[in-house]
């Protein structure tokens, strides 16, 4: 129970890796106040929870609700943890075919709905003498070809904004970590596609074998795998870890394929013939 008598705010907490870690933070003692868009999924998650989670609707492209969400997890007893998750695909197109409209729109969502939360829940944890903030990156922010280019440059930003929301707090007593996955089996996908019903069942099915042979741990990523990183990082545990990430992602981002799967010729087998 490494989070009794604490208290959490998950955004996009009603599914997928925010779902999975308002789970965990609840099973080890927190409340959670999950803040979602999706007023149906969230509010079966905190009636299923037995009062251990409660849900708010929140669209976290809004300043003022973002705002309000902390005063109200402050105000039902204070904040310990924050963890800003909430995001979805964004932007499909090239940098070359981008408007400014959905850049605007999709930084928004991916980086300042994250820098805005570490703005409205920094002073409230400050007052009760520290906290920890975990924000979701990805490793499409290491390179390219993971996302698309909206995405994956959001995502690098939350990443530097980490740091630097860490060096800012750390008088505060404030941690500020990200955790950073690979491919895990969310609807994220299938949202990002457009893909509805029968269909989109069928493409979760093809994404999560595709997953299992992305990388050296031959299985998708699951939500749960997130959740526990972001736990580790939002408990005692990590209690002289501030700044940096955590990489979750089965070894995605180890090499090229030829260095993990000896089916791949490798330069370095090349060079084997000439011996």
């Amino acid at each position: 129970m490494r989070f009794a008598g604490k208290r959490a705010v998950v955004t996009g907490g009603a599914s997928g890796i925010g779902r999975a870690t308002a789970l965990r933070l609840a099973d080890e003692g927190a409340s959670v106040i999950v803040a979602d868009i999706d007023g149906e999924a969230g509010a079966a998650l905190a009636a299923a929870s037995g009062g251990r989670i409660a849900f708010r609707h929140t669209d976290v492209t809004r300043a003022d609700e973002i705002e309000a969400l902390m005063q109200a997890a402050d105000a039902a007893g204070g904040l310990d943890i924050v963890f800003n998750n909430a995001g979805a695909g964004g932007a499909r197109e090239p940098i070359d075919q981008l408007s400014p409209d959905d850049w605007d729109r999709t930084m928004a969502l991916l980086l300042r709905s994250v820098a805005l939360g570490i703005r409205y829940a920094a002073p409230l944890m400050a007052r009760r003498g520290g906290g920890a903030i975990v924000n979701t990156a990805s490793v499409s922010a290491l390179g390219a070809g993971y996302a698309p280019t909206a995405y994956s440059t959001a995502k690098a930003g939350v990443l530097h904004l980490t740091k630097i929301a860490a060096a800012d707090l750390a008088a505060a007593h404030i941690r500020v970590n990200a955790v950073v996955p690979g491919f895990i089996t969310t609807a994220i996908f299938t949202r990002h596609l457009d893909i509805e019903g029968a269909r989109r069942e069928q493409a979760d099915g093809m994404i999560a074998g595709a997953a299992a042979k992305a990388q050296p741990i031959p299985r998708a990523g699951r939500p749960e795998d997130i959740a526990a990183a972001v736990a580790f990082l939002a408990s005692e545990d990590a209690s002289f870890i501030t700044g940096t990430h955590i990489l979750v992602d089965g070894g995605l981002t180890i090499g090229t394929r030829a260095s993990w799967d000896p089916a791949v010729p490798s330069m370095l087998t090349a060079l084997e013939a000439f011996r």
